[in-house]
């Protein structure tokens, strides 16, 4: 069966009914909302806040500009791109899950990110906002766990303007052999340990591994967002491939 199947649909490894993907993802960042801001830091060795910095610095947003960040969770980016639409301009940070936007906003709130920040709780495969709301939408290590990822990226690029950019900053593959094993290990064996050590929860860890590997590679990517019609797209790969950032235009 297909991952575009109605019926079913991939949760890391397991085949979960299609309808019932967006409720365990759900339980998965309720459970490690808490502790995500450190788990991240512990992960990556503090390498996700230069992968975001690399996306911030590519959105060109100037003042006054609007802007949309899905799956925002820790408001890392939003608090970014706050800073580039300066007071004139508007970012709404989005997120399904209710636990990880309270997260969110409490920290830009304590960050002084307040005046031209919203939020939203939405799903990113029906945006609530109108056509050609935005200039920019960033959506940072979000889209794997996303059920219909070709509704989404539609959905990301009916609101954006014309000339607009979407950018999804994503987990993807190393294109060294060499570091894959390595990545592999890392992945199944120190990162539930971590889980479990860190934040008392193995299970989401692992989870998240695993759907890094059914996430699509750096061109499977980039095939999904020609598909749902962005234009000019390409990728860079950062950390060999660890990571990827994709870019795309609504012309």
């Amino acid at each position: 069966m297909s991952q575009n199947s109605p019926d079913s649909t991939d949760f890391g490894f397991q085949r979960v009914p299609w309808r019932d993907k967006a409720r365990r993802v759900r339980a998965v960042f309720d459970s490690v909302a808490d502790r995500y801001d450190l788990m991240n830091d512990l992960m990556s060795g503090g390498a996700h806040r230069l992968w975001k910095q690399f996306m911030l610095s590519v959105t060109g947003l100037k003042p006054g500009d609007h802007a949309l960040d899905i799956a925002g969770g820790t408001g890392d980016i939003a608090a970014g791109l706050a800073q580039q639409v300066g007071a004139a301009g508007l970012v709404v940070l989005a997120d399904i899950n209710a636990s990880m936007l309270r997260h969110g906003r409490d920290r830009l709130i304590n960050r002084g990110a307040v005046g031209n920040v919203r939020y939203a709780q939405a799903n990113a495969e029906r945006l609530p906002f109108a056509d050609s709301s935005f200039d920019c939408v960033t959506i940072a290590f979000g889209l794997r766990n996303v059920t219909d990822k070709a509704a989404a990226l539609a959905s990301m690029r009916r609101v954006l303007k014309p000339g607009g950019q979407l950018l999804v900053l994503e987990f993807s593959q190393p294109v060294i052999p060499a570091l894959a094993r390595i990545y592999d290990v890392y992945s199944f064996k120190l990162l539930p340990w971590l889980g479990r050590a860190v934040a008392g929860d193995a299970e989401s860890y692992r989870y998240l591994a695993e759907s890094i590997r059914r996430h699509p590679d750096q061109q499977g990517l980039l095939e999904l967002m020609n598909s749902a019609g962005l234009e000019t797209c390409r990728y860079h790969n950062l950390s060999a491939g660890i990571v990827a950032l994709h870019r795309g235009y609504r012309y």
